[in-house]
């Protein structure tokens, strides 16, 4: 049977709500949700774990409120090329569309072979457009956005403002500015940073949210860019990192973090003047609620 989202907020054990926050370019999109999930290692350290925690996964967003899913890179781990047939095979089962890119464990010709090319795209939804690209290298943490993938990327930002299409994006590294006790692992300037963001200056009426993955944490964010929501979001095989929340309480960091180590993935709902995400934990138990609201 298949939940509507009422009934399924309402009764899956151990949803973690970070609370909506407004979004003026949100305002006049009708209602719409999808999930996002990110780095499943399959494979990782000859465990089976990551691959029972994927399907997992699978029969719980098949039960899920959601249009669609994104996965934001890291389908493999150290990119073991039996795993993909093998993810391949687990996607099949998946009763919704799924729009992956890779991470930084995952060869872009093994991706390309096994799991979608090209790489970079985009595809619309609701009034929304969403660009989807690589910007992961499998020899380092660090990101970056390429010169052409600049030139992709303002095509593709000045054609959803000709059709007139809010602006979702989603890669594996984030582009933000972090240091510990986050990883420190973004996209620096001279790798793409501000070319990034220049873009994203002159479509900031329509940039809803840059959506990572890479971090391996709960769900962590900022908010500080011409209001867009920079979102990491947590990976279904394991997290960590338990001083962010400490080093917020004490002001010695910024944006938002929801502590929720437990493998999961995000329930996104989109539209109405905001975005809400909400943390899944897998086969949790307990109900339980984060919430922060910002105002634009």
């Amino acid at each position: 049977m298949t939940l509507d989202r009422r009934s399924f907020l309402a009764g899956t054990a151990g949803l973690i709500a970070l609370g909506s926050c407004k979004l003026p370019a949100a305002e006049g999109l009708d209602e719409f949700s999808f999930v996002i999930v990110s780095d499943t290692h399959l494979g990782r350290q000859d465990s089976r774990t990551p691959e029972r925690q994927w399907k997992a996964a699978i029969a719980e967003i098949n039960e899920a409120p959601g249009d669609f899913a994104l996965h934001l890179g890291d389908v493999v781990d150290q990119g073991r090329e039996p795993q993909y047939p093998l993810y391949a095979e687990l996607r099949k089962t998946l009763k919704k569309p799924i729009h992956e890119v890779p991470g930084n464990h995952d060869p872009v010709a093994l991706f390309e072979k096994h799991i979608a090319a090209p790489i970079d795209r985009s595809f619309d939804h609701a009034g929304v457009r969403f660009v989807l690209f690589n910007n992961a290298h499998t020899d380092s943490h660090l990101g970056f956005i390429t010169p052409e993938q600049i030139a992709w990327l303002d095509k593709q930002f000045a054609e959803a403002a000709e059709k007139k299409l809010k602006i979702v994006v989603g890669c594996h590294v984030p582009i933000h500015k972090n240091s510990p006790p986050d990883r420190a692992w973004y996209v620096k300037p001279e790798e793409g940073q501000t070319a990034f963001y220049e873009l994203l200056d002159r479509h900031a009426d329509r940039f809803l949210a840059v959506f990572h993955g890479h971090f391996h944490n709960g769900i962590r964010g900022w908010r500080d860019h011409k209001n867009v929501v920079e979102v990491l979001c947590p990976s279904i095989c394991y997290n960590q990192n338990r001083n962010l929340e400490l080093a917020l309480k004490a002001g010695k960091t910024d944006g938002f973090f929801v502590e929720e180590l437990r493998p999961g993935y995000v329930l996104v709902t989109l539209g109405q003047g905001k975005l809400t995400l909400r943390y899944k934990p897998l086969g949790a138990e307990q109900h339980g609620e984060y919430a922060a609201e910002w105002t634009a």
